[in-house]
């Protein structure tokens, strides 16, 4: 067959620890991109080029890197393993021509594989998987391998049985060639007999890798029941057919840490990978009239070169200078991690990052006349906020910058977002996890020259009365000149949960003038701000009943103290009471672990409502229940904890619920040191 003669890309994907990024440095030292390999360890490698990742020794962010192998151009994409990056690898897993799923060869951490198959799956991205770190593998391939294929959804197939020399593995057959090859630490694999021993293992993989092709072929099936041996250019042909249709997920060996396995992973790719039209096609992608189309997959801010908008070609050129979506391409750069080389145009198949493009967003589709084609398969949604903390700038004067570098941020990873939130008057962001904000200050650290507090978020806790009370109250000011007169009796008493607040008046006879009974209205609402227990109140109604005003002292600010004065002697006499926010929390994770999400779920005062099969999610279920929101703030790392780290939830707000016990006399008294430290 021909070789694709358009630049194609892949991903590596998997699991934090899987190897991606030395993998990425194997690939890269084997085409000659670089001379000589880093590592994690060192901070040397070409992915994980950001101070964030040297730091913590992982991936943050999508890294991309392109080489040639044999004549072919790739881009290879680096996506971070953490699950609370995972946003970074759902975007640019959309621009890919097939993913590289790598994990490690032990059976436990198979499951952690699982949300990235379904995402696979779910976009209909061709997919193979490369088994990493088989030089120390814990279990059997074959063990492994049976791991994986609970969490998939297409079956997966050996293409590869492995060669031991005792427990280590020094080699593997190929399935479709029949060949045996030793591994070569740093070099090619030698070319060798097969052992005896292998070759029952071998004859049996075989068999089994034909008939999952034949599920899909045929002439193939047909073959089989005859006993005839098919020849090897069908049999690369129906590989090649099953994973561009995503019928049959190939399984590779290796050990990328001594480059072992990897070359036979790139003849793969480039035998068998689709072209960027077939891609683009899967997209909803027209080739039309050749006019340039390109789209956004990620977005850096570096602080040397501004922004940056890292982008894949589908139709037509993009040349330096010209005009998409309206702005004006300030650079075009070919990527190699945190490096940039210059080039003059890109043509349909690569990836580049455009340079100054201000106005333009990750997932934006880019066409010289800024018009979006129809058709176009939508961006995925931004992943559901899950954790927060409350962040300030550690110099006052910088708080206005801190909102614009927050925004950057967001840019750069839609999983994040901040707000300032009216209830606790601080400013929050959100994100994945802890680890993930805590990469968020750190870039605010790095590139903004910020230094940034943070702190857990204040609960919005609120209060209410059990009680109705009459309550007169008086402001008198007596000055040089006109003094300052305002009457009022206010009739408090509750409202059922949920009702919020209401004013209204009775008064006759004119005792309180009409233009004075607003501002006796404002007085009560600046009251509610902060009630007895030191919370906003809720849920009461006030009535003014009557009132004495002054011909000459009277005025809006008086009957506005009168008003307050009321309120701050009435509602103590109320009876008040604390209200806690209750959220409806949904958790999803594998069935496995349902027991044990609902005892996290009762070991924090929630009230379980029940639990159902997740939908389109094999062997996982839902466990809804309300949670008190004071109880959620670290609640996705023990349930990640729990759960080999697949586990999530959504939550939104339910109601108000009264709070008692030792707890109400803790968060009272929390409250008041807090409002007497400020």
């Amino acid at each position: 067959m021909s070789n694709p003669s358009a630049p194609r890309c892949a991903a590596f994907v998997g699991p934090y620890g899987s190897g991606k990024t030395t993998l990425l440095e194997s690939v890269l030292f084997i085409t000659g991109a670089i001379r000589r390999k880093g590592s994690v360890k060192e901070g040397n490698t070409v992915g994980d080029g950001s101070p964030e990742s040297r730091e913590r020794q992982m991936s943050v962010e999508v890294s991309a890197a392109s080489t040639e192998y044999l004549g072919d151009r790739w881009t290879f994409l680096d996506c971070p393993g953490s699950i609370e990056m995972i946003q970074e690898s759902w975007n640019a897993l959309k621009m890919v021509d097939a993913a590289v799923v790598v994990c490690e060869p032990v059976v436990e951490r198979a499951l952690m594989v699982a949300p990235l198959f379904k995402f696979l799956e779910d976009q209909a991205i061709p997919h193979l998987v490369f088994i990493n770190k088989v030089d120390t593998a814990s279990s059997r391939i074959g063990e492994v391998l049976k791991a994986l294929r609970s969490v998939s959804g297409p079956p997966l197939v050996l293409r590869q049985v492995p060669i031991r020399k005792g427990e280590a593995i020094t080699g593997y057959v190929d399935l479709a060639s029949g060949r045996a090859y030793a591994y070569r630490p740093g070099q090619a694999s030698e070319l060798v007999s097969a052992p005896e021993d292998v070759q029952g293992r071998e004859q049996s993989a075989r068999t089994e890798l034909l008939e999952h092709l034949a599920d899909f072929d045929d002439d193939l099936l047909e073959k089989l029941l005859e006993d005839v041996v098919p020849s090897q250019e069908e049999v690369y042909q129906q590989l090649t057919k099953t994973l561009r249709g995503r019928q049959v997920t190939p399984v590779f060996l290796g050990a990328a840490e001594h480059d072992n396995g990897v070359r036979r992973l790139l003849k793969t790719l480039r035998h068998e990978v689709a072209q960027p039209s077939d891609t683009a096609e899967r997209l909803g992608i027209d080739a039309g009239d050749g006019k340039a189309l390109a789209q956004v997959f990620k977005t850096y801010h570096a602080s040397h070169a501004g922004k940056l908008s890292l982008t894949r070609v589908w139709r037509g050129e993009i040349t330096d200078g010209m005009t998409l979506n309206g702005g004006r391409v300030g650079g075009l750069f070919r990527m190699a991690g945190a490096q940039q080389t210059k080039v003059a145009k890109a043509t349909v198949g690569e990836v580049v990052a455009l340079g100054r493009m201000e106005k333009v967003s990750t997932g934006d589709v880019l066409t010289p006349s800024g018009k979006r084609p129809e058709g176009i398969v939508p961006w995925p949604d931004a992943l559901e906020p899950i954790y927060a903390l409350a962040v300030s700038a550690e110099k006052r004067a910088d708080e206005v910058r801190l909102t614009g570098a927050l925004a950057k941020l967001v840019e750069e990873d839609p999983s994040l977002s901040f707000e300032q939130n009216p209830d606790t008057n601080e400013m929050l962001l959100w994100g994945q996890g802890e680890i993930h904000l805590q990469v968020a200050l750190a870039r605010l650290r790095h590139r903004y020259n910020l230094e940034v507090q943070s702190r857990l978020p204040q609960v919005p806790y609120k209060e209410t009365i059990r009680k109705s009370t009459s309550q007169h109250g008086r402001y008198k000011k007596q000055t040089g000149g006109h003094g300052q007169f305002g009457d009022v009796h206010l009739d408090i008493k509750p409202l059922p949960r949920g009702t919020g607040f209401e004013f209204s008046q009775a008064v006759v006879g004119g005792a309180v003038p009409r233009q004075y009974i607003p501002s006796v209205e404002r007085g009560v609402k600046e009251y509610l701000n902060r009630g007895p227990l030191g919370f906003p109140i809720v849920d009461i109604a006030v009535t003014l009943t009557d009132g004495q005003h002054h011909s000459v002292d009277s005025s809006d600010i008086a009957f506005k103290m009168a008003g307050r004065i009321a309120m701050v002697e009435g509602m103590p006499k109320c009876n008040p009471v604390l209200l806690e926010p209750i959220l409806h929390v949904t958790i999803s994770a594998p069935n496995q672990f349902t027991s044990n999400v609902q005892r996290l779920l009762s070991g924090r005062r929630g009230q379980i409502l029940g639990f159902q099969a997740k939908k389109d999610w094999k062997g996982w279920d839902e466990i809804s229940a309300y949670l008190p929101q004071s109880e959620i703030h670290d609640l996705i790392v023990e349930l990640r904890s729990l759960t080999l780290g697949v586990g999530t939830f959504s939550w939104k707000f339910d109601h108000l619920q009264e709070l008692t016990g030792r707890l109400v006399e803790r968060v009272i008294q929390d409250r008041a040191e807090q409002l007497a430290a400020t």
